[in-house]
């Protein structure tokens, strides 16, 4: 579903996340969503540049998402807030920000009315709402619930709403957005590898930098939050052109890295 112009596939980085929901921002549930769509991201080799919770307020809601846009985002995508309460708000605050109205996106109507077996006289007014989509907007039927996939482009910018259930969201992930990301302009493939250090976080850090100015494309970070009292965990990830060269490139910075704690005679664990 990536678009194209002149033979070259859109830019998709950075990339922001809103999650919005009241539970969410309360911390009556957490916010899962934003670390698994970060995960996904950034293995298939886009570039985060911030998540966000927001809260059910529609003015709030259309100021967040104007000023991603105008921080250079390239990719926006929302989940939550698709549902058909009084304060899922997602799909009037996406019209809102590009001045248009609403409307029942028929394509999404007609999935309902199959996958459950029923008329158009006995679909209800909230699959109707789930169904309603900004004007301009594209909608894609979920494989897995009744909210669709929402996409908009707004200055440069696509915006992708998905709903919150993690179940649907993961769904419309690997139906719509793996090939998106996998395809865009600039996206290149990125992999990943968690490993051990008999190290404080501050005597690592300068082999850390080490490794990451020797090796394009690599970042690495320890996580001295998730140590115990002896091995620090620190995650190397590493991108390429496609996943071959990310792989050979996670390679090279591995044995860099190793060969680096090795002189200090302390223990590296892969």
């Amino acid at each position: 579903m990536t678009d194209s112009s002149d033979g070259q596939a859109q830019q998709t980085s950075p990339v922001e996340i809103f999650s919005i929901g009241k539970e969410l921002l309360i911390g009556q549930i957490q916010d899962s969503n934003s670390f698994w769509l970060s995960q996904q991201i950034t293995k298939l080799g886009g570039t985060m540049q911030r998540i966000t919770i927001l809260d059910d307020h529609q003015p709030m809601i259309v100021k967040a998402l104007g000023d991603a846009v105008k921080r250079g985002a390239k990719t926006i995508i929302t989940t939550g807030g698709l549902g058909p309460t009084i304060d899922d708000l997602t799909v009037p605050s996406i019209a809102e920000l590009l001045g248009v109205g609403t409307h029942i996106d028929d394509d999404v109507v007609q999935d309902h009315l199959r996958r459950r077996g029923i008329t158009i006289e006995e679909h209800t007014e909230n699959l109707k709402i789930m169904a309603t989509i900004p004007d301009g907007a594209t909608a894609y039927p979920s494989p897995a619930g009744w909210a669709p996939l929402v996409r908009v482009e707004v200055d440069g910018c696509t915006i992708f709403s998905m709903p919150g259930p993690p179940r649907e969201m993961e769904a419309i992930f690997a139906r719509f957005l793996e090939e998106y990301f996998s395809e865009g302009a600039g996206a290149h493939r990125a992999v990943t590898h968690r490993v051990y250090v008999d190290m404080w976080e501050s005597e690592v850090s300068p082999m850390l930098q080490q490794v990451m100015e020797a090796v394009p494309g690599t970042y690495c970070k320890g996580y001295i939050a998730l140590g115990n009292q002896r091995f620090l965990p620190i995650d190397v990830v590493t991108r390429g052109a496609d996943e071959a060269e990310a792989q050979a490139g996670l390679d090279k910075a591995l044995d860099m890295l190793e060969r680096l704690v090795a002189e200090t005679g302390r223990d590296f664990q892969r």
